[in-house]
């Protein structure tokens, strides 16, 4: 057995952005198995309830969050409310987005403001704050971002802005990562193709069924995705920070 190669998280305390359904419930309950007290964050607090029931009934620490990504002032109390319960953050998985469903320009301000500070300023904001938090404590930590294949293709129309800030994640997490590495902080990224998700399930029913489409005439499962997160928090991935993983099932050519 290699030194570093071990996915026991225990000691680590998770927060988990978005997650109440989708990408972000499965990050949150894998964590959670592999031995991680973690915070699951999102506007919805009722979906987070039974969720956390859940996890603690099958032996694991949970604890349920409710966070509006667009909230500022919200984002730095929550991190500060999930210490006092669980104990120092020491690894947050910024999962959290929106859709914009629209072609740009038919966008309102009201709705660019939202996707922007959901996508990209409240993920930014969430990683500052425990940055710098660990910084103080002078612990290492890790931070993964999660961003799209949107980021690296062109989206489809109705998806522009979607796209855009998923961009400015991967880009995000690249400078970050070279300002944290002194701290030993790792910042990396997951950029997910069409997996089966809620905000998946809801682009379906407007534009209709286009696994079939798709190479292996399919969207991906999230537990796909558990190999790589778990890379990227546990003691595996020692070394790497500032790299985006595009996991996409071969969707899209490069």
């Amino acid at each position: 057995m290699t030194p570093f190669f071990s996915t026991d998280l225990s000691g680590q305390v998770a927060l988990v952005t978005g997650a109440s359904s989708g990408l972000g419930e499965r990050f949150a309950r894998v964590l959670a198995a592999c031995g991680a007290k973690v915070a699951l964050a999102a506007r919805r607090k009722d979906k987070l309830d039974a969720i956390v029931a859940d996890i603690v009934d099958t032996g694991g620490t949970a604890q349920a969050f409710e966070l509006d990504m667009e909230d500022g002032d919200r984002i730095a109390e929550v991190v500060g409310e999930v210490e006092a319960t669980l104990g120092p953050v020491t690894t947050l998985i910024n999962n959290a987005g929106i859709t914009d469903g629209r072609r740009a320009v038919n966008m309102t301000p009201d709705l660019i403001d939202a996707v922007i500070d959901t996508n990209l300023r409240g993920p930014y904001v969430l990683a500052c704050e425990v940055a710098r938090r660990l910084i103080a404590r002078g612990s290492p930590g890790r931070i993964v971002n999660v961003s799209s294949i949107g980021a690296f293709i062109c989206s489809k129309p109705g998806q522009s802005l979607y796209s855009i800030t998923k961009s400015g994640i991967v880009r995000m997490t690249e400078v970050l990562a070279v300002e944290w590495a002194p701290h030993f902080i790792n910042v990396n990224g997951i950029a997910p193709g069409a997996f089966r998700s809620e905000m998946t399930d809801k682009l379906v029913e407007k534009v209709g069924d286009f696994s079939p489409n798709l190479p292996r005439k399919r969207f991906a499962m999230p537990q796909q995705l558990d190999s790589t997160l778990l890379y990227l928090v546990s003691p595996s991935s020692e070394a790497v920070t500032g790299t985006i993983i595009r996991v996409d099932d071969g969707q899209y050519g490069r």
